[in-house]
């Protein structure tokens, strides 16, 4: 069993959670989302088995509804409500999780944190973790009492299509794509039908499996020899970004844990640049 303590203080381990589940003031969050090529469905998994005590945060649900665009941030008021009527209220400990180890948790754990939450924390090596050591494990949906909350958004964390179009063209941040490589180099299908792979021009490329190792985030060594191989300077400023806003929060996530800030998060990502009518795509996609 990998031993090693957690690569970033914004990583709480399954001793840690174990210790606090019955603390009033501590929720734990089920944020478990899958690809549509995984075929998975996140919610039917938690009803069937969940860390006691967790609620489900499901990023689909909790979105702006008026874009057909993945899973986008919901407005400062949505979350509010929605974050309410889950019973997360204002001033406790969040606990995120997923299925995958890290895959979806750091999304939730960035979302928490640009609506103004400070003590918000992702599960090191998640439910597969969890599961192995033994611990326990209910299954049903969880209903909490209602609390406020009340959302702080900060926008500066979030990049537009403009703002991207905008760092591209005078290289004031790099673009850092967390797809595979196949993915960003055009030589593998994208997960949603009709979106062409590629990548934009002048982005960098640092896959978001070089920097998780069983699950859990790799060692702050290994994450800052990803991001060099990438060719991205972690002293100048970062946008990060994905196929759709997920796991460039592990990029988020990662970049922390060796001490730098990244600038901001493309939430639209690759389905929203790729599927514009006048996308500069690299390789040029065949016809």
């Amino acid at each position: 069993m990998n031993t090693r303590p957690p690569a970033s203080r914004s990583l709480v381990t399954t001793e840690w959670l174990a210790a606090h589940l019955d603390a009033p003031d501590v929720v734990v969050v089920d944020g478990s989302y899958y690809l549509p090529t995984q075929k998975r469905d996140g919610r039917a998994e938690y009803l069937t088995a969940h860390i006691p005590g967790a609620v489900f945060f499901d990023i689909n649900a909790i979105a702006d509804t008026t874009t057909d665009l993945p899973h986008m941030l919901p407005s400062p008021a949505a979350f509010s409500s929605a974050m309410r009527q889950l019973g997360i209220g204002d001033g406790v400990t969040i606990v995120v999780y997923d299925g995958l180890g890290l895959f979806s948790a750091p999304r939730v754990w960035w979302t928490f944190r640009i609506f103004g939450v400070r003590d918000v924390y992702v599960l090191d090596g998640g439910f597969p973790k969890w599961k192995t050591e033994g611990r326990p494990i209910e299954f049903g949906e969880i209903k909490r009492t209602p609390r406020h909350f009340a959302a702080r958004f900060n926008p500066s964390a979030v990049a537009d299509l403009a703002a991207i179009k905008h760092a591209l063209a005078d290289k004031s941040a790099q673009v850092v794509d967390a797809r595979s490589a196949e993915r960003f180099a055009g030589t593998a299908p994208e997960p949603r039908p009709g979106l062409p792979s590629g990548h934009m021009p002048g982005a960098f490329n640092v896959p978001f499996a070089d920097i998780v190792e069983d699950g859990r985030l790799a060692d702050p060594d290994r994450i800052a020899a990803a991001f060099a191989k990438g060719g991205v300077d972690t002293d100048k400023p970062v946008v990060t970004s994905c196929g759709s806003g997920v796991s460039a929060a592990i990029l988020w996530l990662a970049l922390e844990a060796i001490g730098k800030q990244p600038k901001s998060l493309y939430d639209g990502s690759w389905t929203e640049w790729a599927a514009q009518p006048d996308a500069v795509i690299e390789p040029k996609p065949k016809s």
